[in-house]
């Protein structure tokens, strides 16, 4: 929704084009930088309210930006916002799998993910319906500001609920510096062999989490039908979530590897599936592309579930917030590369990025193969900290 909100302000395209490195550095960079912090306090939960209330402002501050401001001035105040939300979330992300590994016992943390996700689906088909019939023809902004508003009360209903949670005090010990977080990561990087596939694993199945715009332009090159198009993609990606986030909650929590594969098999599915289409020159209605939507849905739920699932139950509890952390930061230094991607589609074609896409989740998926079982994983670890 954020880049029809900038060209309805008359922002430059180039801004919009920078909002997913954005959010993905934003979110995922910083990780590190407060990870010692949160693993020195006895309570990790207020880090997750203040970063809520944090994204709230954030989107009521979009507002504020939108009615007051135009042109490259509010495109810029709405980036640098973005950035403000993405670091933000980056600081909930970390203290959110640490909470949940404290409080939800293992075999029902997948089915937790699951619950979470198929809510957020419920709430992007809502989402998608105001898109393809509350936007109408007009050139208002008043839709656009009605669903910042709307998120902003979300997120802070969601600061408040879990400033609710009830988390046992844990240990604060131990709380390191940036630099020695980054270099004891190395460290397990080089000594635990199973982490470093575990990265090599989520950092190839990027190609299904951001793959996302590469569909969508693909798309829109066969049909270009506009707004009815993308709430019709929109809707297809929530009902994957919704309906999918059972099973593969259920599925994490007795083999999240699994997910891992079968995800990322799914993925390529879905690139596969969007070159056969494209073959036939893109005849009929943009409806005949919605499957690629759902395939492709379907794998980003599983990834998303699958690495979070795995790496909570495989992580010692006095390491998870590094662990994560360290992998999130990995991971977001790569996605930045990964939007270079981009270039493949302007000077090779869709198809050429697309087939890039597909094999790489492929890739993905035969490496997830070679994962251990989470509690081999955990033994493994246990076994390296007690020898150390």
């Amino acid at each position: 929704m954020l880049p029809w909100l900038l060209s309805a302000l008359g922002a430059p395209a180039v801004v919009a084009g920078y909002l997913l490195p954005i959010k993905q550095a934003g979110a995922l960079l910083p990780q590190l930088a407060v990870a010692g912090r949160i693993r020195s306090a006895r309570l990790r939960k207020w880090f997750w309210v203040g970063a809520g209330a944090i994204q709230a402002v954030a989107l009521l501050a979009m507002i504020a930006a939108a009615l007051s401001l135009e042109g490259w001035a509010a495109g810029l105040a709405i980036a640098g916002l973005m950035a403000v939300f993405s670091i933000a979330s980056g600081v909930g992300s970390v203290a959110f799998q640490d909470v949940m590994g404290k409080t939800v016992p293992k075999g029902r943390r997948g089915r937790l993910l699951s619950n979470r996700a198929a809510l957020g689906g419920g709430l992007t088909l809502l989402a998608a319906l105001y898109l393809r019939y509350g936007l109408g023809g007009g050139e208002s902004l008043a839709p656009y500001l009605m669903l910042l508003g709307a998120a902003a009360l979300l997120w802070a209903l969601a600061a408040l609920l879990f400033a609710l949670t009830v988390e046992a005090p844990g240990a604060s010990e131990g709380g390191r510096s940036m630099l020695r977080e980054v270099n004891q990561g190395l460290r397990y990087v080089k000594a635990i062999s199973p982490f470093g596939t575990f990265l090599g694993v989520r950092a190839l199945l990027l190609s299904v989490e951001l793959a996302t715009p590469f569909f969508a332009l693909h798309a829109q090159d066969l049909y270009g039908e506009g707004a009815a198009a993308l709430a019709l993609f929109v809707f297809a990606v929530g009902l994957a979530n919704v309906v999918s986030s059972p099973f593969w909650g259920a599925f994490a929590d007795a083999e999240a590897r699994r997910v891992l594969m079968l995800s990322g098999i799914i993925g390529a599915s879905a690139a596969a599936l969007a070159l056969a289409i494209g073959m036939v020159g893109g005849e009929g209605s943009a409806f005949v592309y919605t499957p690629v939507f759902l395939l492709l849905g379907l794998a980003e739920a599983g990834v998303r579930l699958g690495r979070k699932t795995y790496l909570v139950d495989a992580a010692p509890s006095e390491e998870r917030p590094l662990l994560v952390a360290f992998s999130n930061t990995a991971i977001g230094g790569l996605a930045l590369a990964f939007g270079a991607l981009g270039l493949v589609m302007d000077t090779a074609g869709a198809e050429v990025m697309l087939a890039l896409l597909g094999a790489l989740a492929l890739g993905g998926a035969a490496l997830a193969v070679t994962l251990p079982e989470s509690e081999e994983f955990l033994a493994e670890f246990n076994r390296h900290l007690s020898e150390a």
